[in-house]
């Protein structure tokens, strides 16, 4: 078994009965190197912002182009994307290396937004080099915002079942229909999102993936404010919006598997381990200085925090098993669900610790009161748990569909 488990993770071995997981000489010094940087260059207004999750992005655009400045002068932007398309051409454990010291500072390890994480990983696996070349210098040079354009009012959980329509018309396809949940939209430049070409194929084999500029006549954006008061998402109108064909990533019809490919890389989010234990860092020292002192007075608060930092461990775990597939050259499945799953829902119950720490003071508009409300969406961006859970026990666990 041990001998398996190495294997797959690639540790090395410190002793006849121990397994670590040092770095190689070649890792600790690109290690060392980050930090140094990070000592350097890192902005002060962004120390503690990949905390805040994705609202930090949007609310700190300013700070985070100059970081990201910083970061293309030296390659750094998509460190693991191959030189030719702009990138370092680092390994990905090099790449997770980065996210993991970026976390460590309290740095937002992701400055190029979901055309780093997600559509340019996607065009590079399936866009044509037309749009290679027209796409990813720009988002490598952050001069463009991209959008997700998946959501609907009635195709969520289930998202096969979308019907924002795109019909062919000549060398354009003309959209009509309704988005939700847009992330971002009302900055965005770009969306890349999912249509539906084939109404009369089965759900999954009549649908298109199309990247669409938000200055294109007929879309309309509307901001919708959340429980936490901010208004992250949004929801997006297309009226007899025309698309070029050549905006098509991947063949007609055929854009489920395009997509499916996007999200892989969405819950593939192996950067977000360090973050948790740095915000459990956070409660547990306001605990031990607490006016209230209620951490030393709570034997279940301390059981609590137990729980959660064991948790916080095997998030970790998890990363690196989804980092080990990606540094073989695989796209995590089930894998990456797993992740997102346990990271997910372990964001939600240290949300819960929080409001347990800070007792009747919870009541008020504070870090606690909207960490709270903000972690409701966690567990349904990305996929629902729901969803998460289907995709390891079908793909992971061979289960058969219900």
């Amino acid at each position: 078994m041990r001998e398996r488990i190495r294997e797959r993770f690639d540790f090395t071995e410190a002793a006849d009965d121990m397994v670590t997981f040092a770095d190689s000489e070649r890792e600790a010094a690109w290690r060392r190197e980050v930090r140094e940087f990070i000592q350097k260059e890192a902005p002060k207004e962004l120390l503690g912002a990949g905390e805040l999750g994705e609202g930090a992005f949007f609310s700190r655009l300013g700070a985070i182009k100059a970081w990201r400045d910083k970061l293309a002068q030296k390659g750094w932007i998509a460190p693991a994307w191959p030189k030719e398309y702009g990138g370092a051409g680092l390994s990905v454990v090099e790449q997770f290396i980065m996210n993991e010291e970026f976390a460590e500072a309290g740095l937002p390890a992701n400055v190029g937004g979901f055309g780093v994480t997600m559509v340019g990983p996607t065009l590079i696996v399936h866009g044509t080099e037309e749009q290679k070349a027209e796409h990813l210098p720009r988002i490598l040079k952050g001069e463009v915002i991209w959008c997700q354009g998946y959501s609907e009012p009635g195709a969520g959980s289930d998202l096969a079942s979308l019907q924002t329509r795109a019909v062919r018309d000549g060398d354009e396809y003309v959209i009509n229909g309704q988005k939700i949940w847009t992330t971002g939209a009302q900055f965005a430049d770009w969306m890349y999102m999912l249509v539906r070409t084939d109404p009369d194929a089965p759900k999954h084999r009549g649908i298109t993936y199309l990247l669409v500029d938000m200055k294109t006549p007929g879309i309309t954006v509307r901001p919708l404010t959340t429980l936490a008061g901010t208004q992250t998402f949004n929801e997006v109108f297309f009226e007899d919006v025309r698309v070029p064909v050549k905006n098509r990533v991947g063949e007609e019809n055929r854009g489920w598997y395009v997509g499916t490919t996007t999200l892989d890389f969405e819950r593939s989010s192996i950067g977000s381990a360090i973050g948790i234990r740095k915000n459990l860092e956070s409660l547990l020292q306001r605990a031990k200085e607490g006016k209230d002192a209620s951490f030393a007075r709570s034997p279940m608060l301390r059981y609590e925090f137990a729980d959660r930092w064991i948790e916080a461990e095997v998030a970790r775990m998890l990363s690196y098993r989804v980092v080990s597939l990606q540094a073989r050259g695989l796209i995590p499945n089930y894998e990456a669900s797993m992740c997102k799953l346990f990271t997910s829902e372990l964001q939600q119950r240290i949300a819960n610790l929080s409001m347990h720490l800070f007792g009747m003071h919870g009541n008020i508009r504070n870090r606690a009161s909207m960490g709270y409300m903000m972690s409701v969406a966690a567990t349904i961006a990305g996929g629902t748990s729901e969803i998460q859970r289907n995709i390891i026990a079908t793909r992971g666990l061979s289960l058969p569909r219900g």
